[in-house]
């Protein structure tokens, strides 16, 4: 799935500093969506974040991302270091194969794949191991994002088992694995989208989702 991501695109701050969003974070991206945007139910009454939206090739918003919790951060962190609890919800507009704007090629269809994807680099650009060399990190980056597709496009493979979770009050089946590095979770909803989470320090069994009423909430 070609996306390009704007309006809350992060970079990391010096290694033992905090990171800064590189652009102020802004909800204009978000209301351009023709699509409900999701995050965690009224259960979780932690911090919201807004982080960032991506477009397809035709410009339109195709999937974006809402923080729960503690913003996670990529600084260097030791052995046993609490990296803090947090939950992201990934949402994914369910659209089919379709011709570009222009006419002269197809966009890709979404899927549940998509958002697992998603989640999973999602996951990766937060927990890259603190202690590795600065000159490995890109490789063992795109290593761990070619898997993430692997992984993703593979949803019946031993690496995901069924959990049940509340999407709009409504029992909903995702595809769940976890890792080393916290856990991604993928699924549909009724309400014309797909769903993807990641997080880690929070557990996915007990969380729940609903459509988020007004976006602004997260700015």
């Amino acid at each position: 799935m070609e996306t390009t991501s704007r309006a809350v695109a992060q970079t990391p701050a010096a290694e033992d500093g905090p990171q800064v969003p590189s652009v102020r974070r802004t909800v204009d991206g978000y209301l351009e969506a023709p699509f409900p945007w999701y995050g965690l139910d009224e259960a979780f009454t932690g911090p919201r974040w807004l982080m960032q939206v991506g477009t397809a090739a035709d410009g339109a918003v195709e999937h974006g991302s809402v923080g729960h919790g503690d913003e996670p951060s990529v600084r260097h962190e030791t052995a046993g270091e609490d990296r803090g609890k947090f939950a992201v919800v990934v949402t994914v507009a369910a659209n089919p194969v379709r011709r570009s704007p222009d006419g002269t090629g197809l966009l890709e269809a979404t899927s549940v794949s998509s958002a697992a994807w998603l989640a999973g680099v999602g996951l990766l650009s937060f927990t890259w191991p603190g202690q590795m060399d600065h000159s490995l990190r890109d490789d063992w980056l795109d290593q761990q994002t070619e898997t993430a597709w692997v992984l993703a496009d593979d949803l019946s493979g031993p690496d995901w088992s069924t959990l049940s979770l509340p999407v709009d009050g409504v029992p909903t089946p995702f595809h769940y694995r976890e890792s080393e590095f916290g856990w991604v979770l993928a699924g549909s909803t009724e309400g014309g989208v797909h769903l993807g989470a990641y997080g880690r320090g929070m557990s996915a069994y007990g969380l729940g989702f609903s459509a988020i009423k007004d976006i602004a909430e997260y700015a």
